[in-house]
């Protein structure tokens, strides 16, 4: 299935991605437009959107996108929702109770965004340390 959501990605937008390749549709292509065109080209390519107002999985109500996606495929995973609330805080969109780790998490992948030539770099480069920080965060919860 083609995925299509905003250019430019920061935490959402590589954690999304690596959430529905991992969890839902392991055979997703991604596309990265421009915010304003994420509706259009979804639509066109027959594919879903994500990430933007109006779109199938949008942040709403001080939940992400990444929650949305949870919720809606009714995803259950060791650790899952402790890395959701620690994406949530790094895209800010939680400020009680802000996980630690979400500053550096931003950091992170606004480094990335610095260092790396294109989206697909980001994703790739990033998606790694998805699966190291979801295995840290069941371990955390197992304990």
């Amino acid at each position: 299935m083609k995925w299509v959501t905003s250019r430019d990605v920061r935490v959402e937008g590589v954690a999304c991605p690596w959430l529905i390749t991992r969890f839902i549709d392991d055979d997703a292509e991604f596309g990265f437009v421009p915010p304003d065109e994420v509706l259009t080209v979804a639509a066109r390519e027959q594919g879903l959107a994500f990430g933007v107002q109006g779109a199938p999985y949008a942040a709403a109500d001080g939940r992400s996108t990444f929650d949305a996606l949870i919720a809606q495929h009714g995803i259950v995973a060791p650790g899952l929702d402790a890395l959701a609330a620690i994406i949530r805080a790094a895209s800010g969109l939680q400020t009680d109770g802000t996980p630690p780790e979400a500053a550096g998490l931003r950091a992170i992948a606004e480094g990335f965004a610095l260092a790396t030539e294109s989206d697909i770099e980001r994703e790739q480069y990033q998606w790694p340390l998805y699966d190291a920080l979801l295995a840290w965060c069941a371990m955390r919860d197992e304990r």
